[in-house]
């Protein structure tokens, strides 16, 4: 573990990171966009090094929450995160694949389920070098089909998942969403600047909830004068980040 590198998230809260296994303003923004409220059960998939439990557990947020990572790094890191941060009351760590999630945890156990997902399908693009980053950019562990069956089997009916990935992949994500039953209900397109066209998505689905999508305003990462946001800045807190 002497590669590990801690950031303080605030209120007491650290995450380990690593070349492999670190995090960005998508992890962040879509943490923020999940939300989950203080009673709830919450499930973050592919959790990396746990920057999305970490970052609930700052926020007060979930009542229970288990962190679900197939690579033997990323969970040593959340469970690394999970000790510095004191949080193991709360947070549980699981090392697994999701595709398989049925024989680890529980039917309809969850209020809310996320995931960070690799945004490029698996025979797009360049391949990334190293195996890490194969896993967390290409669909080569799981497709966006898997990851919503994973949600769909965990969720309890109402029960929220919540997204990110490129605008490019918006369309995919929508038909993997309805095919196992979670109906897209919010979609929020994220732009670095006003004038800019969107670089991702955030967007939440309802199992077994009813055709009706709303399209909430922009949200939008830098000003004109070259600043975060008001908006961004408060989803950040304590913590600080050179996302320029």
């Amino acid at each position: 573990m002497s590669d590990f590198k801690y950031e303080y998230l605030g209120s007491g809260i650290k995450v380990a990171v690593s070349k492999e296994h670190s995090f960005g303003t998508d992890a962040v923004l879509l943490a923020d966009f999940a939300s989950p409220k203080r009673n709830e059960k919450a499930c973050d998939l592919g959790t990396g090094c746990g920057i999305i439990p970490m970052l609930w557990c700052r926020n007060a947020q979930a009542k229970e929450i288990t962190a679900v990572e197939l690579q033997e790094k990323g969970y040593l890191q959340t469970c690394e995160s999970i000790r510095v941060s004191s949080v193991g009351e709360k947070v549980t760590a699981i090392k697994h694949d999701l595709k398989d999630i049925k024989s680890v945890l529980g039917h309809a156990s969850m209020d809310v389920v996320t995931m960070n997902p690799p945004y490029k399908a698996a025979d797009s693009g360049i391949k990334s070098v190293s195996q890490a980053e194969l896993i967390a950019r290409h669909e080569v562990e799981c497709k966006l089909d898997d990851i919503c069956s994973a949600a769909a089997y965990l969720l309890n009916f109402g029960g929220r998942l919540c997204l990110c990935n490129r605008p490019e992949r918006l369309c995919d994500t929508i038909e993997a969403m309805k095919k196992n039953g979670i109906e897209p209900k919010k979609l929020r397109l994220v732009s670095k600047t006003p004038y800019t066209r969107p670089w991702l998505f955030l967007i939440e689905g309802r199992k077994g909830g009813k055709p009706f999508l709303n399209m909430e305003p922009n949200l939008i990462m830098y000003g004109e004068d070259g600043e975060l946001s008001d908006e961004v800045t408060d989803i950040y807190g304590e913590y600080k980040e050179n996302t320029k």
